[in-house]
Parts: C-alpha cells; structure tokens; sequence
C-alpha cells in the first residue's frame, strides 16, 4: 500500500510540472481568441522556437541562464509584433478561416525554418539547476521539476493580474467584449491585437524553455501545442483561469493514464486520454469549465 501510495504522489507531482506548461501554452490561444476571435495554430511553433532559442544563447554564446531566459522573451515578443505587423494585420475584415489558415502556414514556415537551422535532433540543456533530487516523503522530486514548476506558477499569476488589474490587461478585456464599444471609448484595437501577440509568444517560449530544461528540444515540441488545444477547449476559449485549470488537469490525466492504464493495455492511452475526459465535459458544459455561455435569442 506504501509503494501504490508513492507512485500515486510521483504521478501527481510530474503531472502537476507538465500541467503547468501545458498552461501556459493554453494562456497563449486564449489571450489571442479572445483579442481577436482566432485560435493560433502556430502557438506550438511559438513555443518550440523559444526552447531552441534560449538553448543556442546559453551553449553558442555562453550567456547566463537568466540572460538567455530574458533575451529569449524579448526574441518571442519581437517575432510576434512582425508577425502581427506583416501577415495578420493585413487579414483584418477577411473571413475567420482564412486568418486560421494562414497561422496553420506559419507554422509550417516556423517548424521548417527550425529544422533548417537546428536539424530533427534532440539538444540537451547544460545543467542549469541543482542536480541532486529531493526526497519529500518517499517521493523523489527532481529540482529542475521543482524549478520549472515554480517558475510556470510564478509566470501564471503574473499574467492573471496582469490581466485583471493593469489598464492594458483591461483594455485586453473590454476589447475581447466588444471591438466597436472599445474603439468608440478610445482603445487602439489594432494595438490591442499586437499586444495580445506579444503576450501570447512571449508565455508560449517560456513554456518551452522550461519544457527544454525537463526534456530537451527536438522539432517534436511543435505537437504541445495540439496538446494545450483540449487544455483550452476543456477550461473554457475565453477564460484565463479556464486554460489555467484545463492545463493542470490534462498533465495531472496523462501521467495517471500513463501510469495505471497503458501498463495494462501496452500504451497509447495516456495520449488518449485527455481527450476522452475532453468530450464527456463537453457533452454536459459544451462551452468548457469556466467558458462564457452565449444566449441567442430569436
């Protein structure tokens, strides 16, 4: 009973580390839905392109671990604003599928440009924190898992009150409700869009980075963002605290699905799982755990 109960607590603590990550990558569809009514499907390149970026600062140019970290944001946010800038702010006015195409292109671009530059292999982070593991009560907890976990939480909250309390956060907000009032009050909703990018980059590459120093960075990293898809969907398309949620819950199920279920079955569940949890939910709160319910009335 003690070994069951101490597999159950490392199931629980990885998948709270991977949950958070998946968070964060869900925080960055939802801040552009509600900006701009879109999902992004480039996010998982967004985040992909941040691992490799904060790597190749740290090994090619001998930077500092918090140097490389922050240069890394400034990068993602960078690459965001031109994107916004060149390719979508042109697509303003033009039907919804066609802006979700072209993010489906740009990531295509981004995934192809990554492999150009750093090939299909997978890059291990140097040693950044402390290597030697803890023991919390029998359960053995890897520092980097600590670290990325405190780090994903402490991101997390910064970008709810963000959200809540800072006039653009608030702008953010008003605009999501109702492009035309938020004009008629003075709002730059083109800067708005710019904005909502910026962020969402810039929370995707740090999601990657952490990831990166768990993992390592291969061009398979691209998929977590089809992953975070059901994180988004599950908590709610226009819910911070939903895709927050949404993402604990995925990375808790995997891990559970994956150490319980795909032993007895040969594997595959764990990837499946999420999913299966994502329809009956749906099938009860079509609009997601902490979604805004739409009323139309005829």
């Amino acid at each position: 009973m003690g070994q069951e109960l101490l597999h159950l607590a490392q199931l629980l603590v990885t998948g709270l580390v991977i949950g958070s990550v998946y968070a964060l990558v869900a925080l960055g569809f939802v801040l552009i839905y509600k900006a701009t009514g879109i999902l992004n499907f480039a996010q998982g390149e967004l985040f992909m392109v941040g691992g490799y970026i904060c790597l190749s600062l740290i090994v090619e140019f001998r930077l500092p671990f918090i140097a490389a970290f922050l240069l890394t944001m400034i990068f993602s946010g960078v690459l965001a604003l031109l994107v916004e800038r060149f390719m979508l702010r042109p697509m303003i006015g033009e039907p919804v599928i066609s802006v979700i195409m072209l993010t489906i292109g740009l990531s295509s671009v981004l995934r192809a440009l990554v492999q150009a530059v750093w090939s299909t292999d997978t890059r291990v982070y140097p040693p950044i924190f402390p290597q030697e593991p803890l023991n919390v009560g029998g359960v053995v907890v890897s520092q980097v898992y600590l670290y990325s976990f405190c780090f994903a939480v402490i991101f997390l909250v910064i970008f709810s009150l963000f959200f809540k309390y800072s006039r653009a956060g608030i702008a953010m907000r008003a605009t999501a409700g109702d492009q035309q009032a938020a004009q008629s009050m003075g709002i730059s909703v083109k800067r708005i869009f710019a904005l909502a990018w910026c962020i969402s980059a810039v929370v995707s590459a740090i999601g990657g980075v952490l990831l990166g120093t768990i993992n390592g960075v291969n061009a398979t990293m691209a998929f977590i963002g089809l992953k975070a898809i059901p994180c988004v969907i599950l908590g709610g398309l226009d819910s911070v605290l939903g895709a927050i949620v949404g993402g604990i819950m995925v990375g808790l199920l995997e891990n559970l699905a994956g150490g319980y279920l795909d032993p007895l079955v040969g594997g595959g569940v764990k990837e499946v799982a999420p999913f299966g949890i994502l329809v009956l939910i749906l099938m009860t709160r079509p609009y997601g755990l902490f979604g805004t319910v739409e009323i139309e009335r005829i």
